[in-house]
């Protein structure tokens, strides 16, 4: 018998959790539970109390998971196909729940058949050793696994494939020159790309009461605001974090989403928990440092952007009302941070200029819909036929916001803090020129990412705002 009839007469084994699939199971629906329902806590000490295999029993039967849902390895799924195909019989072998596991294998279609934990016993590490070596006697199999639970039954295996591997697995195959199976290049600063940093671009806003206060020379001011765009990020970041945990099935069902580092499994969950708990606790730190106003704002953007996460962005409009709702909190967070006064004027042109760029944030997700009238965007309360509406409402809400514009220029409050504020009347048709021309961009599918982002990373769009500040100094310039 040579050595490849012999490999087809051992069967192959294969991990669930980290190596199929580039998630674990078990954490991932704890995520998506408390999510849902912190209260359900308790329940889940209940199940721990009992052990491993009633937890994981008790979350898979309400985590309402399906396989499709999961980020599985192709470089794996191809490997078992390649062997399944040549005629070897390939096993799933996990500590998963059964629900679990037998819906992966029918979803995949390459297992002849499965081994998982039942609601009494917890099949990894040294328990699924010894079940395979009831199976298929020891050195009887090879095995694919990748952590440190799967270094027991690595020992028993004929050989180890290893995946992905954490410190402890990597360490063993190192010592037994065991095969490393590549799945591509891990993507780097996944962290980092986690807390989307470009998307702080958006929190210079909290600048803009200072300046239009002409305060900017005041240093008191002017470390309040940095402290508090810092404050202010750091809430963001964990937020959108808490967001990608909680919309995992939408976003890896999108076609750029399912990239982010939480969807496609570069960061784990337990990962994701504690760079938003360390995100927190920062921005918390830094605002105890700023006014008492400030933190009331700050609590509201939270409260807000957390209903926002969880229930009102999947409302027809809400969405987008919410959206120009929280851009313009930044601009009251930044009066509280410096104690400057708010006017109306500045709130009222902040709202239909933001809720013009939420509503073309829409425009562009709808966009990708297209001609399929019926078609609902995941996880939105818009159908495909809504796209010419929101781009109607869009373009409406940049006429609207230059007309504010003009009138607060033309305010009592604006002429007595500018004596040359004819000097302002040309920052009209430069907001419409830049809102216009992102409608345009969108309309010709020109539009990838945040308007807002798109706004501070185009050249056109920081020369037009450039502009426009030489405009607003000059009209200061005979301020008394």
């Amino acid at each position: 018998m040579d050595a490849r009839t012999e490999t087809q007469h051992i069967p192959l084994c294969v991990d669930l959790d980290g190596t199929l699939l580039a998630a674990d199971t078990l954490w991932e629906g704890v995520a998506i539970i408390l999510l849902r329902n912190p209260l359900m806590v308790f329940a889940m000490v209940y199940w721990a109390a009992a052990g491993k295999a009633r937890l994981k029993y008790e979350v898979a039967a309400r985590s309402g998971r399906e396989a499709a849902d999961w980020p599985y390895r192709d470089a794996v799924l191809a490997r078992v196909k390649r062997e399944r195909e040549s005629g070897r019989k390939v096993i799933l072998v996990t500590g998963a729940a059964e629900s679990v596991a037998l819906g992966v294998a029918a979803h995949t279609g390459v297992f002849s058949s499965v081994l998982h934990s039942s609601k009494a016993i917890n099949l990894t590490s040294r328990r699924k050793r010894e079940k395979l070596i009831e199976e298929f006697g020891e050195g009887g199999f090879d095995y694919m696994g990748n952590s440190r639970d799967d270094v027991p039954v690595f020992d028993a295996a004929r050989k180890a494939i290893v995946v992905a591997p954490d410190a402890a697995a990597e360490k063993w195959r190192r010592a037994h020159d065991a095969e490393r199976l590549d799945i591509g290049k891990a993507a780097p600063f996944a962290a980092l790309k986690s807390i989307r940093v470009h998307q702080w671009a958006k929190n210079v806003l909290i600048g803009v009461p200072m300046i239009l206060n002409h305060d900017i020379l005041h240093m008191d001011a002017v470390l309040n605001v940095i402290v508090a765009f810092f404050a202010f990020s750091f809430l963001a970041s964990a937020v959108y974090v808490i967001n990608d945990l909680s919309d995992l099935t939408n976003d890896r069902r999108h076609p750029k989403k399912r990239n982010r580092p939480l969807a496609s499994g570069q960061m784990s969950v337990p990962m994701g928990l504690m760079l938003a708990l360390c995100l927190l606790v920062a921005s918390l730190s830094l605002t105890l440092l700023l006014p008492y106003d400030f933190a009331l704002v700050l609590g509201f953007y939270a409260l807000a952007t957390t209903a926002y996460t969880f229930v009102l962005k999947r409302k027809l409009l809400v969405d987008v009302f919410t959206l120009a709702g929280l851009y313009t909190v930044r601009i009251v967070a930044g009066s509280a941070a410096t104690g400057t006064e708010l006017s109306f004027w500045l709130l009222s042109f902040s709202i239909f200029f933001f809720l013009s760029l939420a509503l073309v944030k829409r425009y562009v997700e709808l966009d990708e819909y297209d001609g399929r009238d019926g078609a609902q965007v995941p996880g939105r309360g818009y159908l495909a036929v809504d796209f010419e509406m929101v781009g109607q409402a869009g373009i409406s809400s940049a006429f609207a916001s230059a007309l504010v514009l003009a009138l607060y220029i033309h305010s009592k409050e604006m002429q007595e803090m500018y004596t040359l504020d004819w000097a302002l009347w040309p920052l009209c048709p430069l907001v419409l020129y830049m809102l216009l021309r992102i409608w345009m961009l969108a309309r010709r599918g020109m539009l990838h990412e945040d308007p807002v982002v798109f706004i501070m990373r185009d050249w056109r769009s920081l020369v037009t705002m450039a502009i426009g500040a030489s405009l607003v100094l000059a009209g200061a310039l005979g301020t008394p």
